[in-house]
């Protein structure tokens, strides 16, 4: 053995100690960490000085700590608010650590139980949001592979409607596919590209005035302008400028008289289920056939974990299977190697296990409701601001998307939100709304409380000032 590696092995009690030591000081300290960093530019020099001399676990700690940690984010904490991005509860965390501690690969079911927690985990989150036991659910990376799936299996059903198992025959015959949707997420169109489809399948519909929500109507428009046509039609549960919501109801209402997969990209939205104040925009969500749901955004897990649904297992592994001796029969209950595009990966469910057998519905429901209101009072704050900011859509979910005055094209907003950014106070990011460069500012993190809410405002307010 390496001597390095021999001493790490023999110094192991003790590295763990100091890494421990040095995750609290940073989690403790989030309140006073900045929510955001502007990133230095290239460090290759760092980089190459650790490839000429290796110092070992505990002199690693040492660089990490030193060149790396005081210049990264505080996205883990209540103010980063950028993107749909929660942070890791305790429990969630306490998870992932042993994720890595006892590396096991979940994708097939030969050498431990590791499967079966996941499948108890996936089964006990669809009950949450609503989901039945038709729709059956796999752990993936994040919200663009779920959504990459989603549309994998509609690329397989819109072959088999037109007598073609994609999967076997390749896209050559598949001939051109359509992808319907009013505002989807930027993922849609990079699974577009990534599934042959090409980004140009995607074809925008018109929305309801002034929303980000898809108007039903001009669909079935378009349906009826082509009865004969199989196509993708891809809903949303929670837009990213705004948090609404597609009417999954009617739209699963619709497909009872047309011809379409319906995908529903609920990667933060489908979490509306478990406050009962915004509960009924996601009714219909089980009459999906496919639905991406994002637990390292509102679950609070750490990253990477999401979940995939579809009613179509069948297609799911004409699509996925992987042929190998070693794997044995896929049998009634397939292994996960047959679900997804990876054919090993890390033990995802374990960080989201931990955290609902810690919490439950009710502690996770507590934390939807919290950032909710957190949003809720933002938006008041800003409005009572007015003309200085207005509020581009209202409050639906977690999400306020807002405009800032005399700062309304990209350049001024981009300025506005970096002067934010380096003040530490915390982190949004720009937008392009209903024609407006604008602001959005995202509620999904556990620790967030009202006191988080005021304090940005604030901080907007003197940046704007700083500015004017």
């Amino acid at each position: 053995m390496h001597p390095l590696l021999h001493q790490d092995l023999n110094e192991l009690p003790a590295l763990s100690q100091a890494t421990r030591e040095l995750a609290l000081s940073f989690l403790q300290g989030l309140d006073a960490h900045p929510a955001a960093r502007a990133p230095r530019g290239p460090r290759s020099a760092l980089i190459q000085d650790a490839l000429q001399q290796p110092v070992g676990a505990a002199g690693s700690l040492r660089r990490f700590a030193q060149d790396w940690l005081p210049h990264l984010s505080g996205s883990a904490g209540p103010r980063y608010l950028g993107f749909v991005t929660g942070g890791a509860t305790p429990a969630s965390l306490m998870g992932d650590w042993l994720t890595a501690s006892l590396d096991q690969n979940p994708t097939a079911g030969w050498d431990s139980e590791a499967p079966e927690l996941e499948r108890a985990t996936v089964r006990t989150l669809a009950a949450w949001f609503g989901l039945s036991e038709a729709q059956q659910g796999v752990f993936v990376s994040g919200a663009t592979l779920s959504n990459f799936v989603g549309l994998a299996l509609g690329r397989e059903w819109v072959g088999e409607q037109r007598g073609l198992r994609v999967s076997e025959a390749g896209l050559a015959r598949l001939g051109p596919v359509r992808i319907l949707s009013g505002a989807p997420h930027s993922s849609i169109h990079k699974a577009a590209s990534m599934l042959g489809l090409g980004r140009e399948a995607v074809e925008l519909l018109p929305t309801l005035a002034g929303r980000d929500a898809l108007d039903v109507t001009a669909l079935e428009q378009r349906l009826r302008a082509s009865p004969d046509e199989a196509l993708i039609v891809v809903a949303n549960a929670g837009t990213v400028n705004s948090g609404d919501f597609d009417d999954l109801t009617a739209l699963v209402a619709l497909r009872q008289r047309h011809r379409f997969w319906l995908h529903v990209d609920a990667a933060f939205g489908a979490f509306a289920a478990l406050d009962e104040r915004v509960a009924a925009q996601v009714a219909g969500l089980d009459g999906a056939d496919s639905v991406c749901i994002d637990c390292h955004k509102w679950l609070n897990v750490p990253y990477d974990s999401a979940l995939q649904f579809t009613r179509h297992r069948d297609l799911q592994l004409r699509v996925f299977q992987n042929a190998a001796a070693y794997l044995g029969p896929i049998g009634e209950r397939p292994d996960f190697v047959h679900l997804t595009p990876e054919n090993s990966r890390r033990w995802r469910a374990l960080p989201a296990w931990f955290s609902v057998q810690a919490y439950g519905r009710e502690g996770h429901a507590e934390i939807v409701r919290r950032n909710i209101d957190g949003a809720r009072l933002l938006g008041r704050l800003l409005q009572g601001d007015a003309p200085r900011f207005e509020l581009l859509s209202p409050v639906r979910l977690n999400i306020v998307c807002f405009a800032i005055q005399a700062h309304d094209d990209a350049a001024g907003v981009q300025s506005l939100l970096e002067r934010l950014r380096d003040s530490g106070e915390a982190f949004l990011t720009p937008t392009h709304y209903q024609g407006r460069w604008a602001v959005r500012a995202a509620f999904s993190n556990w620790r967030s409380e009202a006191a988080d809410a005021q304090r940005v405002h604030a901080a907007l307010n003197r940046v704007l000032d700083e500015a004017c």
